[in-house]
């Protein structure tokens, strides 16, 4: 059985997995602050792009990122965690605490996340990550993830570069394979068949290789400070 935690890993690179190394994947969610886990894939589970299902004596709440009110069933939202693994608060820093754990005693993950109907949840990406094209939230995780599917890239990263008329659109940074060949209108193209007209990939940078943490994380961070400085 191999477990799959810290960033979202998309249905088709699971299958990918599972088909390769014949084997049982789950997803799990957690965070330090949840001393550290929230959720976990039922051991016979298929939906292998789903963290699974609360643990016990845990409750959770999904709500809209711009205007706090709940949210329904595959709508998305900030997921927000109540459950005695929740900590009691940041040493020394109770400003800290108190925007991140509300009255009611939910912890705000700012992770943007869905649940399904049968209470499967879906991590989709972080709040501060996502991507404001004309007042349209894009994922950039969602994004990365359809670019995988693309026979001739190995890696990629997406994040938003400013833009006058739509005030951010999505840049996405790709690794091809050794030996293809791929065209920025093409890939572009490619993700424009699979997606709504907001979540349109604009832009297409090749890149030798994509920053990433310790962890596998990707280092969106760095790739916005190198859009800043050539602005």
């Amino acid at each position: 059985t191999v477990f799959s935690a810290a960033a979202p890993l998309g249905q088709d690179l699971a299958e990918a997995c599972v088909k390769r190394l014949k084997c049982t994947l789950l997803q799990a969610y957690g965070m330090t602050e949840l001393s550290p886990a929230a959720a976990i894939a039922p051991i016979n589970s298929k939906k292998y792009s789903s963290c699974g299902r609360l643990i016990p004596n845990t409750t959770a709440k999904i709500i809209n990122v711009d205007d706090g009110t709940l949210c329904g069933v595959d709508e998305r939202g900030e997921l927000c965690i109540k459950g005695p693994q929740v900590m009691k608060g940041y040493l020394n820093n109770e400003e800290a605490t108190k925007n991140t754990i509300d009255a009611d005693g939910f912890l705000h993950t700012g992770d943007v996340a869905y649940v399904d109907k049968d209470g499967d949840f879906y991590i989709v990406d972080r709040v501060k990550e996502l991507i404001k094209y004309k007042g349209y939230q894009v994922a950039p995780a969602e994004l990365e993830d359809l670019l995988l599917q693309h026979p001739a890239i190995a890696d990629s990263a997406v994040i938003p570069v400013p833009n006058e008329e739509a005030g951010e659109i999505p840049r996405a940074y790709v690794v091809l394979k050794p030996n293809t060949e791929a065209t920025a209108e093409e890939i572009m193209k490619f993700i424009a068949d699979k997606v709504a007209p907001f979540k349109k990939i604009r832009e297409v940078e090749f890149t030798d290789a994509i920053p990433k943490s310790a962890s596998g994380k990707i280092l969106r961070r760095i790739l916005k400070d190198k859009v800043a400085a050539s602005q």
